[in-house]
C-alpha cells in the first residue's frame, strides 16, 4: 500500500474498525497528521466533538463526499445535517448496488 493509497482525503468515508465505534460509518473531516484524523457522523458524533482517529483504526471506503470536501473547502467547517445527509446518501447507494448485484447474479 503506498502512501498516497493509505491517507484519507476530507470528506472521505470511512469504517471504523477499533474502538466504541467499530463497524460505524463516519466522515473524514480533517487530517491532523500522517498518522491521524478527525472523523465524525452528524448524528452521535457531531461536528464539534469530532474524534481523533488513528487511520490504522479505520478502512477507507471508496467514496469522497462532494458536498462535506467542498463546504470543508470553502467554509472551514461542515454542518451536522450534511454529514448525516452524506452518510445517508452512502449507505442507500450502497444498498442499491447490492441489489443490482444480487439481481443480476438471480
Amino acid at each position: 500500500m503506498s502512501e498516497s493509497e493509505s491517507l484519507p482525503k476530507i470528506g472521505q468515508i470511512v469504517r471504523v474498525l477499533r474502538g466504541r465505534e467499530a463497524d460505524q460509518y463516519c466522515i473524514v473531516i480533517e487530517q491532523l497528521s500522517d498518522r491521524y484524523v478527525r472523523i465524525a457522523d452528524g448524528e452521535k458524533r457531531k461536528y464539534d466533538r469530532a474524534k481523533k482517529k488513528n487511520i490504522t483504526h479505520l478502512e477507507l471506503v471508496d467514496y469522497v463526499s462532494p458536498e462535506v470536501r467542498q463546504s470543508i473547502e470553502q467554509t472551514g467547517r461542515v454542518s451536522n445535517g450534511k454529514l448525516r445527509f452524506a452518510l445517508s446518501k452512502f449507505m442507500n447507494d450502497q444498498v442499491l448496488d447490492l441489489k443490482k448485484g444480487e439481481q443480476i447474479d438471480g
